[in-house]
């Protein structure tokens, strides 16, 4: 039974081929180029068999391409047009056809036609029909990301068809059948035309060209989100050089723009014209002089024209003066001079940089010295005597010793009833007041002997003198403003004195100079972030007094360098290094080995001395660099407070000092009105 009905199905199949034979022979013609088609629920696999076979074509069919094809063609087809008409069989029943460069074709369904190796086609070959290709559209006026949305409306997305764009070189990308293709390359030529570029500039006579566009713009901005494509709107730039505006867009918008601003230069009724300007950052005073200067210079060119007219206009004086008190300029002027004042008004009166100036003065100072020195002295009043050095004379030393000593005095008393005499002795207490001022000014070992009528005194003393100042001073100003500050004191020097004829009323005359660190600086800011400084740096001090008066040290700079933005430069500097040794001696005796140090005295002093001055300036050009700044340097100060509570006070261990409240945030800013009243309602409500 199973082998009737194998035989069966063999039967029929054969069947149905040589019907399908039949159909194709009586597909051809009498002339050997001309096709007719008749296929009536053939398979399509057969059906591309039989194409290919007449066309002579190699086809590769993709397994997924079955099913059924119905169609009839009534009249006689060249080659060319057979092609297309299999070509347009697959495309309505969904499948597509890539035909490589070797020539053979591929066929598989049209929605996995775009994954595949799609041939591209230059624009300069014209492919039609439903071959699946792939072409790339420079697009030259508008945008692809606004023009990608409209073309993928018309794209067949369902047969294989894939619109894509890049924007960075503004092209899209179309893959899809020929004709699709061809139709969507169209769509975008119609729509990618350029617009009407054309441009008109209006020179205005009387109003300010940045007033009128204020004025055009706002009209079309507040109309231009209900009724006015954006396309319509004109573009309108005001050129503030030559005091004209210029127009752009399309016709008619242009047009429209072009009248209206000839309207809005219309010229005022009165030939006189007064204007206040509040200024923000410059000072009202300041400004007076410079438009002053303008404005003269803008009448002189106006009188050497030759409009006659305009010259008579001219005639009227400008006005310009300064209100202290709200910070504004009053100017009453023609409008053409109004115009160029309040262009320079505009430009003047911008915020200046400020620039915060901190400088470093270090000095380090060493000095060592050696004093060893023998006097010696007899009572028949031989003495060996040195002054060098810081030795104490053993001469006044001895005086003062002798001075120093009790002393008995033998009196005697007479009795007032007998005459008779008696003798005694009375002790008086020596005076220590010169020894001890003496040996006050003992440094270092003395020491002395006495023996029998000789006296010695030896005196040995070492010295080490290290010191470090360290000062940073530092100070902000404005741009091209001259600041100045001083850590230090006011000390008074006499500078003359005055006495009467008998002396009866003297008097004298005292200056007070001022002695410490001073800074005076003027930065100016130049293209970039360059500082040119004129700077006046001096460290001064008190050294000691003198016979007439006191000595002051004194060091000071004055230069002008510049620098760069938050960079370090060395101002100046000073290195030295001074050795002295003194030696007193008694003629050759002092000059024996080792026992020639009993005849002399000698004092050795080294210092060297370090003195370097530095100055770094820093940029302030917003409020938020400044508050940063500021926040940082709280903060430090804070640290060094918080650094001594913690190490308290050694006599008063419960007591604490004082420290900065906390500043968290730099940017901080202060509450509300609103707020403020929340915070006073709540207060309040606690307090009933």
């Amino acid at each position: 039974m199973r082998n009737k009905l194998d035989l069966r199905k063999i039967k029929k199949g054969l069947a149905k081929y040589a019907a399908l034979m039949f159909a194709a022979g009586l597909s051809l013609s009498v002339s050997a180029v001309e096709y007719a088609a008749n296929f009536k629920g053939t398979d399509i696999n057969e059906f591309i068999n039989i194409v290919g076979k007449n066309l002579n074509k190699t086809i590769i069919i993709d397994p997924n391409v079955r099913g059924n094809i119905n169609v009839r063609s009534y009249e006689l087809m060249d080659e060319a047009l057979y092609y297309q008409f299999f070509l347009n069989v697959l495309e309505v029943y969904g499948y597509a056809v890539i035909e490589m460069d070797s020539g053979i074709l591929k066929i598989l369904r049209s929605s996995d036609g775009k994954k595949s190796s799609v041939p591209l086609v230059e624009n300069n070959n014209f492919t039609s029909g439903d071959t699946l290709v792939t072409r790339v559209i420079r697009v030259k006026n508008v945008s692809v990301q606004e023009l990608g949305p409209l073309i993928r409306q018309f794209s067949d997305q369902k047969d294989g068809g894939h619109v894509t764009n890049f924007s960075s070189a503004n092209v899209m990308m179309l893959t899809g059948h020929a004709a699709s293709v061809n139709r969507l390359i169209d769509i975008i030529e119609s729509v990618d035309q350029a617009g009407d570029t054309l441009v008109e500039i209006i020179e205005l006579k009387h109003a300010t060209a940045d007033d009128v566009v204020k004025v055009v713009e706002s009209i079309y901005k507040s109309s231009g989100k209900n009724s006015i494509p954006a396309f319509l709107i004109p573009k309108v730039v005001a050129d503030n050089r030559t005091n004209s505006v210029i127009v752009s867009g399309e016709g008619q918008a242009r047009s429209r723009a072009v009248d209206l601003v000839k309207r809005l230069d219309g010229e005022l009724k009165s030939q006189g014209n007064t204007q206040v300007f509040y200024l923000d950052y410059a000072k009202a005073e300041d400004l007076v002089k410079v438009l002053q200067g303008v404005s003269k210079t803008l009448q002189e060119e106006a009188q050497g024209g030759n409009n006659k007219s305009r010259s008579r206009n001219n005639k009227n004086e400008t006005s310009i003066e300064a209100h202290p008190d709200s910070n504004s300029l009053v100017i009453t002027a023609q409008p053409d001079t109004m115009r160029s004042l309040a262009s320079v008004i505009k430009k003047l009166d911008i915020r200046r940089a400020q620039v915060l100036v901190e400088a470093i003065v270090v000095e380090v100072l060493e000095g060592d010295g050696i004093n060893l020195g023998l006097q010696w002295i007899s009572e028949q009043g031989g003495m060996l005597q040195f002054n060098n050095g810081s030795n104490i004379p053993v001469g006044s030393l001895a005086v003062a010793a002798e001075q120093a000593r009790d002393k008995t005095i033998e009196k005697t008393v007479t009795g007032s009833e007998t005459g008779n005499t008696t003798p005694f002795k009375e002790t008086k207490e020596g005076d220590l007041g010169p020894l001890a001022a003496l040996l006050g000014g003992v440094n270092g070992l003395a020491m002395g002997i006495v023996k029998n009528d000789w006296g010695a005194i030896i005196q040995a003393i070492s010295t080490d003198t290290k010191s470090n100042i360290l000062a940073t001073p530092s100070v902000t100003t404005m741009d091209n403003e001259e600041a100045s500050m001083i850590v230090g004191q006011e000390v008074p020097i006499i500078t003359g004195s005055t006495t009467s004829g008998n002396n009866s009323n003297p008097f004298q005359t005292v200056d007070r100079q001022e002695v410490g660190i001073k800074l005076k600086v003027t930065p100016q800011i130049n293209d970039g972030t360059a500082v040119q400084l004129t700077i006046e740096q001096e460290v001064s001090s008190v050294s000691g007094a003198t016979a007439v008066d006191i000595a002051v040290n004194k060091r000071a700079i004055n230069t002008t360098v510049i620098a760069d933005d938050g960079g370090m430069v060395i101002l100046g500097g000073l290195i030295d290094e001074d050795v002295q040794e003194s030696v007193s001696k008694v003629p050759l005796l002092g000059d024996i080995p080792i026992l020639g140090h009993l005849f002399k005295s000698t004092s050795t002093t080294k210092r060297k001395r370090n003195l370097l001055v530095f100055i770094r300036p820093t940029i302030l050009r917003d409020s938020r660099s400044m508050n940063e700044l500021s926040h940082s340097k709280y903060n430090f100060i804070r640290g060094e407070q918080n650094k001594q509570r913690d190490d308290g006070i050694d006599l008063m261990p419960f007591e604490e000092t004082p420290v900065l409240p906390e500043w968290n945030d730099a940017l901080t800013l202060p509450p509300t009105y609103e707020q403020y009243l929340k915070e006073q309602n709540k207060k309040e409500r606690k307090d009933d």
